[in-house]
Order: C-alpha cells, then structure tokens, then sequence
C-alpha cells in the first residue's frame, strides 16, 4: 500500500490530499483503505500535499468600518426615504463584464438609482448614493443597509454616508438573507433580462 501511496503522490505532483489519494489507490491499485488509514501512511512517509495558499482581499478604502445590522430583516417602511438596500452584482454583457450597483427604496421597491461600470470599485458604490440622495432631494437620516464588502466597508463610502446625515446598517457576514429584498431583485433581473 505505502508504494501504491508514493506512486500516486509523485504521479499527481503531490497535488491531492489523503482522501483523493485513497480513491486513487481504490480505482488503479485495487487497494481499499479508509481514509484515516491512507492519512496515517502519508504521514508517516512524510508526504504532503501542496496547499494553495489562500487569497487575502483586502479593502479598497482607507479603513474598514463594520456597521450594525440595524434592518434586522424589517424589509418595511412606513414612508419614503426611510429605509434604503443597496448591492452590487455582476452582469454577463457579451464579451464582457459589467458591474450594476442599485439602491432600492424600502417603502415601495422603487429603484432609487444604479450605476453600471466596468469595475466594482469604491468609486462605483459612492456615485450611486451620490445619485439616489440627487434624486430624492438630499433626504437625512436615511437607513442605507449593504453587505460588508469592502466597497461599503471603505472609509469613503462610510465617510460620504455619514457626511450625507445617514446611518449606515450592514448585513452579517456572509448572510444574505439579510438582505434579501436587493438579492432578488438582483437575481430576477439576470434571470428575465440577461438570459
């Protein structure tokens, strides 16, 4: 078993773990092993597979500014300009890529305003609400809920929020649930219009 294991290691560059190795010397060795037992030969041979290192992301803003889930879920408002969601999501466009940045109204879904760029930078997040709060006649004390990506982390989106007399809310991580309401509005228009 331990030459099936060295062969299978050097066949596939050391590129796969124990339980890709054990279906490996199942299917061209005919050797059958649970897992542990391969893991515990590997070991002992001091074979390892490479690990890819994990991608670090980074903000693009100056700082990271976490904000509280104020929302908690209440997709009502009992008036205009009370609660607005916003997110970004990506749109096949031809050969290309674009980016649509939207803010939703809470009070009756209306459209507040969106961007389409080539990136999903900063810049793309803050000429949005620049537009919206435009348009609605610079309204304070709006509640303007995201995700914690980092272009609403930023220090230039949460600078202008604040500057603008809003309050920002942010989904937990890796919730989006949270913000359901944009999600799906999001999703029906990939689905309906970008098919």
């Amino acid at each position: 078993m331990a030459l099936g294991i060295t062969e299978s290691c050097q066949k596939q560059k050391y590129r796969y773990g124990h339980r890709k190795i054990t279906k490996l010397l199942k299917r061209y060795y005919k050797i059958k092993r649970h897992r542990n037992t391969v893991q515990r030969v590997m070991q002992k041979l001091n074979i390892q597979c490479r690990v890819k290192p994990k991608r670090k992301w980074k903000s693009q803003g100056e700082a990271v500014i976490i904000a509280p889930n104020l929302l908690k879920r209440n997709f009502t408002a009992s008036q205009p300009n009370e609660k607005w969601v916003t997110d970004i999501t990506y749109i096949q466009y031809g050969p290309e890529i674009k980016y649509l940045s939207t803010i939703i109204d809470l009070f009756n879904h209306e459209v507040v305003a969106y961007k389409l760029y080539n990136h999903q930078q900063t810049p793309l997040v803050i000429d949005t609400l620049n537009a919206a709060l435009k348009a609605k006649g610079h309204p304070n004390g709006v509640l303007i809920h995201s995700d914690q990506g980092s272009v609403y982390t930023s220090y230039a989106f949460q600078g202008l929020v604040q500057e603008k007399d809003s309050i920002s809310s942010m989904s937990r991580r890796g919730n989006c649930w949270d913000n359901a309401v944009i999600e799906s509005f999001h999703s029906t228009i990939k689905s309906e219009e970008f098919q």
